[in-house]
């Protein structure tokens, strides 16, 4: 369904992005035609009468872009005193700090959150994706709410499989088309948390209204959404036209900075979950036309799937970082038990001394993170369907002094370690605070952008393509298997202090980059006496063995130096420079609780990212 509207401006610096997230290099400058976001709005006022739909977009209260339409790298940070909402896009903040406002709690509020990403994110998650909710409550408890997709009952290790033994469709199979899609889980996850979580204050309807205000009125397209349908024109106007009947205009060029999209399919779907809750998103008329688009795609997936599928109520990993509590994600994401293996390794070493970002700082951190991904390989995998993953032993502080003694002053290959004799009896992100003390941070995604490239017609969704998160050889612990989840590294995670009460949460987007650019953050305000906001905006790394040996932005602030890169190749690491401000490296949102009460919510410069407090 060809949705009408009319381009306001168009922005010129664009940020291009590839599949799964890998950034291309941003553009560096923008004409100076370039206009505010304060400016579209003002034209869209002036021009509503010459509209013919009459559309006055949701208001928008603060832009990522300056008046020369750079992207902002700074005013990201928010604070207040009784909640604040810090997400990737300010439209997704506003909603969640909108139900705050109306007497919610944080879970109330993540929902919120949740649901309105969807509609001005759709690149990234949404309710034909899943993800993790981690919620620590006011009265001390922690839970871990695993809705992630899981894979088709018809599926397993082989059906992606051609008779050499590669994967179909010139490689694309498990990331493209239906044999990409698993069941999605995010309808169910956002109901089972509203029950279970939520405060009783408000109503499935409230929660979800600002999401379907945007889906219906519209909103003001970003450089970051724009650069994302551009790079994926291609499979638009290609294998899958009812993606591009989504996301190019009428003149068949996708929709550009400026622009004011509404998806008034999108809208509906929304208003009859808002109706009738998870049914009406896995039974019925919305469950058969996205089996029927799977089907179409080649896919397996039946509304057997989807009916049977079931939320997971999961005990968080744990332990202790200099005396601070951390608490992350258990299987099947990886990444909250590595996040703790990377930190024990850390905690043998006296990082306040060390220059953030020298030779020495990364080299310690590389091999941190290079024995982390070699255990990883080795035993992570969806615990339901494996038995003997050493969690214990991999988040055993005895073991990581093992990892710690073994690390020189030259970069090493490292192999899979021996955790199990230490045994004892991981896209968007957001977080939402409140004055009462109820944390809840969230990561969730539909995997590559856009994608399995699958949008679910009259309904305005996109499915994800998660089953590219399972390994194509038959032999692997994270091989596909009906009802299994794939291996994740997305960590939400949650701080607290040694007395129990709140420190901080965060989380982020970008693969198997999460996990470590968590372990960074967090060190950088333990270790290093940043505040949060710094501690984000602070130059990453990233190293996981490959052959593309540390990888480290260009430009952002304290980055890596060029002598600091001169001195890791002489201990022999490989040194590789990616781009400025890259979002490569994520795109993490926190809160910060300060010793005077105030709630301090910080936001990602390398992404959309906004935090709002009141």
């Amino acid at each position: 369904m060809k949705k009408n509207m009319k381009k306001l401006l168009a922005l010129a610096m664009t940020l291009p992005l590839t599949a799964c997230g890998s950034p291309s290099q941003p553009e560096s400058a923008a004409p100076e035609t370039v206009a505010a976001t304060e400016a579209v709005q003002t034209e869209a006022a002036e021009t509503e009468s010459e509209q013919d739909d009459g559309l006055t977009p949701v208001e928008q209260v603060w832009s990522p872009v300056d008046e020369d339409g750079n992207t902002k790298r700074g005013d990201r940070e928010g604070s207040g005193s009784n909640g604040v909402v810090t997400s990737a896009n300010v439209y997704a903040s506003q909603a969640g700090l909108a139900v705050l406002e109306q007497g919610g709690n944080a879970v109330d509020a993540a929902i919120a959150v949740s649901y309105a990403l969807g509609v001005v994110e759709p690149q990234a998650s949404g309710i034909g994706g899943g993800g993790f909710m981690l919620v620590h409550t006011a009265d001390g408890e922690d839970s871990f709410i695993d809705y992630r997709e899981v894979a088709p009952a018809a599926q397993d290790a082989y059906t992606w499989l051609d008779e050499n033994g590669e994967v179909k469709n010139n490689g694309l199979a498990n990331s493209r088309g239906g044999l990409a899609v698993g069941v999605p889980g995010e309808v169910a996850g956002m109901e089972y948390a509203l029950e279970h979580f939520g405060s009783g204050n408000v109503s499935r309807q409230q929660v979800m209204q600002p999401a379907i205000d945007l889906a219906t009125q519209g909103y003001v397209v970003s450089n970051y959404q724009s650069s994302a349908i551009t790079d994926h024109y291609g499979d638009m106007v290609g294998d899958y036209p009812d993606l591009g009947s989504y996301y190019l205009r009428e003149d068949g060029l996708g929709y550009q900075t400026g622009d004011i999209f509404t998806n008034p399919d999108l809208a509906k779907t929304l208003q009859m979950i808002a109706d009738n809750g998870a049914d009406a998103f896995y039974k019925g008329e919305v469950a058969d036309a996205l089996i029927e688009a799977v089907k179409k795609y080649d896919g397996v997936m039946t509304t057997e799937d989807l009916t049977a599928y079931k939320v997971n109520l999961r005990e968080p990993v744990s332990s202790t970082y200099r005396g601070y509590k951390i608490i992350s994600c258990p299987p099947p994401s990886s990444g909250g038990t590595h996040l703790i293996e990377i930190l024990n390794v850390l905690e043998n070493y006296d990082i306040s001394a060390m220059e953030v970002n020298s030779a020495e700082y990364v080299h310690l951190f590389s091999e941190a993170f290079k024995a982390a991904f070699a255990d990883r390989a080795a035993y992570m995998g969806d615990t339901d369907f494996i038995e003997g993953v050493p969690l214990d032993g991999l988040t055993s502080k005895d073991y990581a002094k093992t990892i710690a003694d073994k690390i020189t002053d030259e970069s090493q290959k490292w192999e899979k370690g021996d955790p199990k004799q230490y045994e004892g009896n991981s896209t968007t992100s957001f977080s939402v605070a409140d004055k009462d003390g109820n944390i809840v941070t969230v990561t969730q995604t539909i995997e590559c952008f856009f994608g399995s490239a699958i949008a679910v017609p009259g309904y305005g969704f996109i499915l994800n393509d998660q089953m590219h998160d399972f390994s194509t050889d038959p032999e692997s612990v994270n091989c596909v298997e009906g009802g299994k989840h794939p291996l994740s590294s997305m960590s939400p995670t949650v701080v607290l202090k040694e007395d129990g009460s709140p420190f901080m949460t965060l989380g982020t987007p970008g693969g198997v980059r999460i996990f470590p650019t968590i372990a960074q953050v967090i060190s950088r305000v333990i270790d290093s006496n940043m505040n949060l906001q710094e501690a984000i905006n602070c130059g990453r790394i990233f190293d996981n063995g490959s052959d593309d040996g540390v990888c480290y932005e260009t430009a952002a602030e304290g980055v890596v130096s060029g002598e600091s890169a001169k001195a890791l190749e002489e201990m022999g690491h490989t040194v590789t420079a990616k781009g400025e401000w890259d979002i490569f490296f994520g795109g993490v949102q926190g809160v910060m609780y300060l010793e005077d009460g105030t709630l301090f919510g910080a936001a990602d410069p390398r992404r959309d990212g906004k935090a709002l407090g009141y």
